[in-house]
């Protein structure tokens, strides 16, 4: 069993967390964003719409906003995309993750805390909530086994083109009522910032 082995909504009863729904990010304005940061996006997501495969919206939707994210924040957090995050294997947490976002600016070895994990589909943000869920529940088992635990974990489930955000405190696992659209860039960049500047 690994991540994508969870399915939505069992995957919170087969985990012992306790579902629950909120306004997670309310009154956040977006961040300025660059006119040559928007044009080149706007490029990128006619192109990663068009392909429409998982592969490409991770390429051309969400790696973009992802490195600008990482510009905005002076580079002071990791950035991994598909590698492996090993929770716990025996209960099916482990396996490979489409982003990960540390507080550690290290790039080359995953380090603790993570602090965000992503999964890219290219259908909705409900077929990647049980995988991302997962790979949030190792993350806190990676981040302990470190020694950085973190009481409070976000998730987002992307389409590239759509953003739902979760977070997982202790045993809660808050969904966001809402998603975010790309056309809604900078709020997207401004939830991001705030989750990976956050001590």
């Amino acid at each position: 069993m690994a991540f994508g082995d969870f399915k939505f909504p069992q995957v919170q009863r087969d985990l012992g967390l306790t579902p629950a729904e909120a306004d997670l990010f309310p009154g956040f304005e977006p961040l300025n964003t660059r006119p040559e940061f928007i044009e080149g996006l706007r490029a990128s997501v006619r192109v990663g719409l068009n392909i429409n495969t998982e592969k490409a919206r991770s390429e051309f939707l969400i790696a973009p906003v992802l490195l600008e994210l990482y510009r905005l924040a002076g580079e002071s957090f990791g950035l991994f995309s598909g590698v492996e995050l090993d929770g716990d294997a025996s209960q099916g947490l482990n396996g490979v993750c489409d982003f990960i976002l540390t507080r550690s600016p290290l790039l080359q070895t995953l380090s603790a805390p993570v602090v965000t994990i992503i999964e890219a589909k290219n259908d909705n943000t409900v077929n990647g909530l049980a995988q991302c869920v997962a790979a949030l529940a190792a993350a806190r088992l990676f981040n302990a086994r470190h020694g950085s635990p973190r009481p409070v974990l976000y998730g987002v489930s992307t389409t590239g083109s759509a953003w739902k955000f979760l977070r997982l405190e202790n045993d809660l696992l808050t969904l966001d009522r809402r998603e975010y659209y790309i056309s809604e860039v900078g709020l997207i960049l401004s939830i991001l910032h705030r989750i990976v500047t956050a001590p």
